[in-house]
């Protein structure tokens, strides 16, 4: 005897070998035996075999006609047998029952499972809805099949023009087009990203990575609406000086300058001027909430997305000609000591006589011609003056480092910045520590500690970076948190710091500039009118945005950077070129702040210089494969490399927190092995 059976919902048939009470023991038609229980047997018969039989369903199944069965069901609860013989006009044979059981079964629409056998056609509104999302799916699959052809020939579907960010960033993985797009991929072998180029979806890798910028932070844009231009205050004084700033040539958000005021008995009184947005943008008005929504300005080589809409920017920079609204620091200082006897804070209108420019000056100012007295350029007694002070602002930075545990702090490395024009892009190397940017670093660092303090003694909360001790050894004591009360930095060697001097581009410095303005206006009563109260919500919620904001700015930043890095690299043919070993297998190219990872690199001294061949890289996934040509030998290591082990980043591609914040100072545009800073 053979039965027909079902077993974990497929159809079987087999030769019974035994049976003994509910169950069989029935040996397969390719030798497996196995154990069925009788309730699982739809069919007992002698003939067909069950090869023969299993073949000859399957024929009978395929030849079913579904509509005309589904219309001989009927509405009632049926057993197959029944619908067998309503279907073939007599009682069907083994192999039309089991072939009709195989048609019912692989026919859910049509046909409702009730029980072992039995089945319910299903309501003919149920069918219908059922029949047209099958032959949707097949419009749906052929359509689809259109776009992967399109594809395929690196056209883009017109259906996709317009969602090809969604496609790449964010996919409803549901959709006939990330279908045909992930369909066109797998036979490609090759990425989404890498076929919309292809297909002209994007214009190139420089805008694919901006595009994801963008989609992700900037998902409404990254222009802003039309916006009123605050104006500050009428009743302001003018201030009885000449002042200057010093910045790149690409800067537009000058937000600081200073001055010089010779006093009786050899005492200068300088001035720090600060761009003063907060003087005309109010808490909770339409510009801070644009500023907020920012948090800042988005830096990158060749461009940047501004925190501020450009005509409030040039209502506030300290541009050239003007008489701006700043927020002053007024230092009185003993120039034989150049001990600071008083400090004066107040809003007011400044005069910018001179924007100084890295570019004009670097070749012409540096330690030597200001020790000496050489050359000629703007300023030159108001700059050799700021630099005498910087030196001693430095060291006695350095003095307090070391205080809290410190090794002083080295500023050999070097500084890269990059100018692009046309698509063309320039780097150049310029040493951290030269004498204009240290006397802009030093001079903020004293106005962020100088305001950061004047804060705290006043009752008012800021927005600090903190640098201190805490668990976990070095690293731990290298961490840096934003916090609202005051603090030590300790890599900066100060008692504490508050982001205070970069209003235009920084949300937090704007947050600090409201909070000094009460302390400089109400005095004593500050605590009541500052717009941030102790413990205020509000500012916890400021401090965590910023640095979620700031830090994915920041590794954008980072990635065109490299992407430009990359480019310089075609642009200039360089096939083989100089590193310097960072650590380990970690090196940096000489001629740009390029970090390559050279798996297996033999042990070599930290700053020595190895040459590289450059195999290849690719600018969508910013990875470069180079192997070691050369380790010259009886070399030096490189003088500007600082490897202070117990300071040294985690990841050696980086600056130490200190580092970053004297070059964040110094130069917006710089950028230091490779990071933002």
């Amino acid at each position: 005897m053979n039965v027909f059976f079902e077993e974990s919902g497929d159809f079987k048939v087999g030769t019974v070998l035994s049976q003994a009470g509910e169950a069989y023991q029935v040996e397969l038609a390719s030798g497996k035996r196995s154990k069925v229980k009788a309730k699982d047997v739809l069919l007992q018969y002698e003939k067909p075999d069950p090869a023969t039989l299993m073949e000859q369903a399957k024929a009978i199944a395929a030849d079913v006609d579904l509509d005309f069965l589904w219309e001989v069901a009927g509405e009632e609860e049926f057993g197959f047998a029944e619908l067998g013989a309503e279907y073939f006009g007599h009682t069907p044979l083994p192999h039309e029952a089991a072939g009709l059981i195989l048609s019912l079964h692989s026919s859910p629409i049509y046909f409702y499972k009730k029980g072992r056998g039995r089945y319910k056609a299903a309501p003919e509104q149920s069918l219908k809805a059922a029949l047209a999302g099958i032959e949707k799916k097949k419009q749906q699959a052929i359509i689809q099949q259109q776009y992967v052809d399109e594809l395929k020939e690196n056209k883009l579907p017109a259906a996709m023009q317009n969602i090809v960010q969604q496609l790449l960033f964010k996919p409803d993985k549901n959709t006939i087009e990330w279908k045909a797009l992930e369909a066109a991929c797998d036979e490609l072998h090759t990425s989404p990203q890498r076929l919309m180029l292809a297909v002209g979806g994007v214009g190139s890798p420089k805008d694919l990575h901006m595009a994801k910028f963008l989609f992700e932070n900037f998902p409404k844009g990254h222009g802003f609406p039309d916006v009123a231009v605050p104006a500050a205050p009428a009743n302001l004084p003018v201030a009885a000086v000449e002042a200057f700033s010093i910045d790149d040539v690409t800067t537009t958000e000058i937000d600081d300058a200073f001055s010089i005021t010779h006093l009786d008995g050899g005492k200068v009184r300088v001035g720090i001027h600060i761009a003063a947005p907060g003087l005309g943008i109010k808490p909770d008005d339409a510009l801070d909430k644009l500023a907020r929504s920012r948090m800042s300005t988005v830096y990158m080589p060749g461009d940047k997305i501004t925190m501020l809409p450009d005509s409030v920017v040039n209502a506030f920079t300290l541009a050239e000609g003007k008489t701006c609204p700043a927020l002053s620091l007024y230092a009185t200082l003993d120039t034989s000591s150049w001990e600071v006897i008083s400090t004066e804070t107040r809003a007011e209108l400044v005069p910018i006589a001179n924007n100084l420019r890295h570019n004009d000056l670097d070749d012409v100012v540096n330690e030597e011609t200001l020790a000496s007295g050489e050359g000629d350029y703007p300023r030159k007694a108001e700059l050799t003056l700021l630099w005498g002070w910087a030196q001693h602002l430095e060291a006695g930075r350095m003095v307090k480092r070391e205080a809290f545990g410190l090794k002083p702090e080295q500023n050999n490395r070097v500084d890269f910045n990059f100018y692009v024009e046309d698509d063309v892009v320039t780097i150049s190397r310029r040493k951290r520590g030269a004498p204009l940017d240290k006397i802009v670093a030093e001079l903020m660092i004293f106005a962020n500690s100088t305001w950061g303090k004047m804060m705290h003694d006043h009752g008012v909360p800021g927005i600090y970076r903190s640098q201190g001790q805490g668990v976990g050894g070095w690293n731990a004591k290298m961490q840096v948190r934003m916090v609202t009360h005051a603090a030590p930095h300790q890599g900066l060697g100060v008692d504490q710091y508050a982001w205070s001097t970069s209003p235009l581009r920084r949300y937090t410095d704007l947050v600090n500039q409201w909070q000094i303005l009460a302390c400089a206006e109400n005095g004593v009563t500050a605590p009541l009118v500052a717009p941030f109260k102790q413990k205020d919500a509000n500012l916890f919620a400021i401090v965590s945005a910023f640095d979620a904001a700031y830090a994915a700015y920041a590794d954008f930043q980072s990635n065109m950077e490299r992407y430009w890095c990359l480019r310089w690299l075609g642009q200039e043919d360089a096939k083989q070129v100089e590193a310097v070993v960072l650590k380990d297998e970690v090196l940096r190219l000489t001629e740009i702040p390029l970090i390559i990872r050279l798996p297996g690199m033999p042990s070599v001294a930290r700053g020595a210089h190895v040459k590289l061949d450059i195999l290849r890289w690719d600018e969508v996934d910013l990875s470069i494969e180079a192997r070691l040509l050369e380790i010259p030998e009886d070399q030096v290591p490189d003088a500007d490399i600082d490897f202070d082990d117990e300071e040294a980043p985690a990841d050696p591609a980086q600056p130490t927190e200190a580092e970053a914040e004297v070059a964040d100072l110094a130069s917006e545009t710089a950028v230091t092995e490779p990071g933002p800073q």
